[in-house]
């Protein structure tokens, strides 16, 4: 299935997409799968972010040509950092760095949606507790990131996670290819199968630390490849599998 939210005059609905329509649920996927009766045409709808995260945990470094990119050895376990909430941004959304930001980066990313509370997860079992897979692109301010020393500021700025546009529970994370293509020309190639550290471990190492509860979200990590955008860009996520998350800088 292809899970969405779209935004109607009610306020926002989940949906799944059957064919070039959306019918909509009455709750969140994770919390069971019930129709409403309403169909709306997947052209005339608003898309918003798939995923309502109380977290976004992000996973640095998860490529060996993007950690040689930024200066550094691949790491020998996964380096994680968080996104807050504000950061959520929808399919088409406008991307915007305050106006100190110097340098603005994408950093295109497949995206794990997690669909029920999660604690102690072994990777054989990760399937279990995962709703689906989805875009995402980790804008980042990458003069404030250096300038900081640490990633919090420079990655929790308002709208910096575009997600989208639906998430799907029938692709396989093992081996998909990512595209990120800035003003339609490809900037960063990529392939899941080149993870440092795998999805279902993944899961396993992030829960031993914390619980992830039904939305929340998990950024898997970034091919080489990143750069700035500007105002007036257009930039794609393309992931084999899922779809396209466009977004437009402002």
């Amino acid at each position: 299935m292809r899970y969405v939210r779209v935004e109607l005059p009610d306020g926002p609905r989940w949906g799944v997409v059957r064919g070039e329509d959306v019918l909509t649920l009455a709750n969140a996927p994770y919390e069971g799968i019930e129709y409403d009766g309403g169909s709306l045409p997947l052209a005339d709808c608003k898309l918003l972010a798939p995923c309502e995260p109380t977290k976004i945990v992000c996973v640095g470094k998860n490529y060996a040509d993007h950690a040689r990119e930024m200066g550094a050895e691949p790491p020998g376990f996964p380096v994680l950092f968080l996104k807050a909430p504000n950061t959520l941004n929808r399919p088409e959304g406008a991307v915007h760095g305050p106006a100190f930001v110097q340098r603005l980066d994408y950093e295109g990313e497949l995206a794990v949606v997690i669909r029920r509370r999660a604690k102690d997860v072994k990777a054989k079992d990760f399937a279990d507790y995962v709703l689906g897979y989805t875009c995402l692109n980790d804008v980042t301010a990458r003069d404030v990131q250096r300038h900081d020393g640490q990633w919090t500021r420079g990655k929790s700025m308002d709208g910096f996670c575009p997600v989208g546009p639906w998430v799907t529970d029938e692709a396989d994370p093992s081996g998909l290819k990512v595209e990120t293509r800035l003003n339609g020309k490809p900037v960063q190639t990529g392939n899941t199968a080149d993870f440092i550290t795998a999805v279902p471990e993944l899961v396993e190492f992030i829960t031993a630390s914390m619980t992830l509860e039904p939305g929340d979200v998990i950024a898997t990590g970034t091919p080489a490849g990143i750069g700035p955008m500007v105002p007036g860009d257009t930039v794609e996520v393309d992931i084999e599998g899922i779809g396209v998350l466009v977004n437009h800088v402002i």
